[in-house]
């Protein structure tokens, strides 16, 4: 079980970790005529709205879904804007979010990205690696069934090297070799754009997250979208496969002590 799993239903609590789909830039601008390069260029100023927020609010995590493994296959010309966008983003934004506190993480395949989108994402994880206040996770041509694939086969290897028994692998040693490797698992996933799925993102990770959706597009997201979420976050009871008497019952003994 991911570490994070403890039974909480605590009023106007703060998920620890906050997971986001940003999805609905191209359809934003396809509804004012604009091609869908506008559409993924207003959806990065909503990336530096949810990133307030979570500083705001003290939330630990962040990890947005900026670009999946599946992605690859758009039309080329889209997908050479958001790389233009990507390159554009760390080179302007990171001195910023250093400043911030804000430690940077890409998660991801990074073998098909350019030499050097790969050496701006290097530098900026060097850059902000001592940073504490805001964990931030890009999921950047990334997929949950390759991250879980990945840490199988890291496993593999290792039982194959004599360094592991099969008998040692528990779901801790698995939660350890995958992509988001020691921090909680999401409390709280929101996608936007209306569509009800989790689109291969974060297949491990998100066992016990609670989801939320909202057709508000991506670029159009402001605070008080993201406060509803938090607001229906910290209204429902969290029980990782207990009974709620027994959620209740821990709850009753944590505040008696």
């Amino acid at each position: 079980m991911p570490p994070a799993a403890t039974p909480t239903a605590t009023p106007g609590k703060v998920p620890r970790h906050l997971a986001v789909i940003m999805d609905g830039n191209g359809r934003w601008a396809q509804q004012r005529h604009r091609p869908r390069a506008i559409g993924h260029r207003a959806g990065a100023r909503a990336v530096n709205l949810c990133i307030d927020f979570c500083l705001d609010k003290g939330i630990e995590a962040l990890t947005l879904f900026a670009f999946s493994s599946e992605n690859w296959g758009r039309p080329a010309d889209e997908v050479g804007a958001l790389m233009k966008l990507f390159m554009n983003a760390l080179e302007r934004e990171v001195d910023e979010l250093h400043r911030r506190g804000v430690r940077i993480r890409f998660i991801g395949e990074r073998g098909r990205f350019a030499d050097a989108i790969r050496a701006r994402m290097d530098e900026a994880e060097a850059r902000t690696a001592g940073n504490g206040r805001l964990a931030l996770n890009i999921a950047a041509s990334y997929g949950g069934r390759q991250d879980i694939a990945a840490a199988a086969r890291g496993l593999a290897e290792d039982v194959a090297a004599g360094r592991l028994q099969p008998g040692d692998i528990d779901e801790a040693l698995f939660d350890s070799r995958t992509a988001l490797a020691g921090l909680p698992a999401p409390d709280l996933f929101i996608r936007t754009g209306g569509d009800h799925r989790i689109s291969n993102f974060l297949l491990w990770q998100l066992a016990y997250t609670e989801l939320w959706f909202t057709e508000t597009l991506w670029p159009a997201l402001d605070a008080a979208t993201l406060q509803r979420a938090l607001d229906d976050f910290a209204s429902r009871e969290r029980r990782f496969g207990l009974t709620g008497a027994q959620v209740s019952g821990a709850q009753n003994g944590m505040t008696s002590a």
